[in-house]
């Protein structure tokens, strides 16, 4: 075991070697700029900008490669999404659906066009943090052009309904947009079986580069306008050059990532986890249990503070939540949206197991939180006796 145990595999994995290998070549060897189609070395990058848009295009199942916009990550996805939809479609109307449980470079931009005339809505999530279908049905009013659901929470590993969500939204000619950057990677992710219109991902969730993601659009149906303009790359939608050895590394990562294998492996070092855990009592698991993401774990303590515990475990890599919103100490608004009392949404942790994980990383930290939830309850019950 190394000296931290890495438990926030959903702030971040590590690079997978093979991704790395496949990569390295891209900064010292082939490293043109593949618009510079002039020579041999830009046209040889450009070959390789595409095959690996046809990767990832195969791989979400998208019908054409050229629905695959490269980015430099989900966020950057998602404000093009939002912004980049919601301005292409203003003259058929100006309201905007999404949920409370967002993550901010969701809630962020769609704040933003709040502040510009745009109306939104947030739907109503159950104690498990699953969208209420009905309430997202009525709240579709004549002038609704755009529904935002990310496909898997960043906090709690809840799966939302997106395939019946998208059913609704297309009953009504409305446009569907799914952050299924925590998905991707970890469940089967497919266009066709979702039935969205667009969807955002980023490549160092499963294991590949920081810096690397993707936007899919489907052309056929809809022209967001650019949020990022200059030279017109990425077939206008977003404007630079490309990240072309983060490119190389996600379609990499892409291609090895064995979904069903690791669903298995993860949900294993996961319940096993929390079986130990639980034991300690007055703990809460925190998202669905049926419906959520195979490695993760969100959990409340009672009778305790979050950050003490956290403190009292510089051995372990965790978070109390979003990592995006790490530095704010505020309880989870995911948690407090789920109906999770104050108290305990400040005394959570998110642990999240990986493709490296070992059983044995997963016995030690889950004995060292037991160890310190036990002694923070003590000392708390002698300061109050």
């Amino acid at each position: 075991m190394s000296d931290v145990i890495y438990l926030d595999h959903n702030a971040s994995t590590p690079c997978d070697p093979r991704v790395v290998e496949a990569m390295l070549p891209f900064f010292t060897e082939n490293y043109a700029n593949p618009t510079s189609r002039s020579h041999t070395p830009g046209r040889q990058a450009f070959t390789t900008l595409e095959g690996c848009r046809r990767i990832v295009a195969k791989t979400i199942g998208a019908a054409r490669a050229t629905e695959i916009t490269f980015t430099s990550g989900a966020t950057e996805s998602n404000n093009t999404a939002i912004f980049g939809l919601a301005l292409a479609l203003k003259d058929r109307g100006r309201h905007i659906i999404t949920q409370a449980t967002e993550h901010p470079s969701v809630l962020e931009p769609v704040a933003q066009l709040a502040k510009k005339g745009w109306h939104t809505t947030f739907v109503p999530v159950d104690t498990e943090g699953i969208i209420n279908l009905e309430a997202l049905e009525a709240a579709i009013r004549p002038d609704t052009t755009l529904i935002t659901l990310m496909l898997a929470n960043n906090e709690t590993g809840t799966i939302q309904p997106i395939h019946e969500a998208a059913r609704i939204a297309h009953r009504n000619d409305i446009v569907i947009h799914t952050d299924a950057a925590q998905a991707v990677g970890k469940i089967p992710v497919s266009i066709d079986e979702l039935g969205i219109d667009a969807l955002s991902l980023s490549s160092h969730k499963f294991y590949g580069p920081k810096g690397s993601g993707v936007l899919y659009v489907k052309r056929r149906k809809l022209q967001p306008k650019p949020v990022l303009v200059g030279g017109g790359q990425e077939y206008g939608l977003r404007s630079g050059t490309v990240n072309l050895p983060a490119v190389v590394g996600m379609a990499k990562a892409m291609e090895i990532c064995d979904v069903s294998c690791e669903q298995t492996q993860l949900s294993r070092l996961r319940d096993r986890l929390e079986a130990k855990i639980l034991n300690l009592g007055g703990v809460h698991i925190n998202g669905s249990i049926t419906h959520r993401l195979p490695g993760t774990s969100n959990l409340s303590f009672e009778g305790i503070d979050g950050e003490a515990l956290l403190a009292s475990l510089p051995g372990l890599a965790l978070s109390s939540g979003s990592a995006c919103a790490s530095t704010t100490p505020e309880p989870s608004t995911v948690l407090r949206a789920m109906g999770v009392a104050s108290k305990l949404a400040r005394a959570s942790l998110r642990l999240s197991v990986g493709r490296f994980t070992s059983a044995d990383e997963v016995e030690y930290a889950s004995d060292r939180i037991i160890e310190e939830v036990t002694r923070l309850r003590q000392s708390s019950r002698r300061r109050t006796s």
